[in-house]
């Protein structure tokens, strides 16, 4: 779910924002374009712990795990782009993975369930 929103947010800022496409190779964002950029990853989270909320019927573990491996999986992409990017916004995108996927997941208007993922 993560990958399908971050997907079509950059696609809709292509074609929505004239320049965007030309300097997302180089990535030369300017502080409007990195904010787009951060609005669509906190959409993504927002919807992927929606669905994983939906999927395991509010299990904690289980949100809590995808919020962690969504960490873990950008890592390593945002080591590669750190001097690409400002501090803050490496600081604003790991803070939204985070707190994005847990609030996602509270919008199912049904109450965390505390268990932990059988392993």
């Amino acid at each position: 779910m993560w990958i399908l929103i971050a997907t079509v947010g950059n696609l809709a800022a292509r074609a929505a924002w004239p320049g965007y496409a030309e300097v997302e190779a180089a990535m030369k964002f300017t502080p409007e374009m990195m904010m787009c950029r951060l609005v669509v990853g906190a959409l993504s989270s927002l919807g992927a712990g929606w669905l994983a909320a939906r999927i395991t019927n509010q299990n904690s573990g289980a949100i809590y795990a995808l919020a962690g491996i969504l960490l873990v999986a950008f890592a390593p992409v945002h080591y590669g782009l750190w001097e690409k990017f400002p501090l803050w916004y490496h600081a604003v995108f790991f803070a939204s993975l985070a707190v994005m996927t847990v609030l996602g997941a509270r919008l199912n208007g049904r109450k965390v369930q505390n268990r932990v993922v059988a392993g």
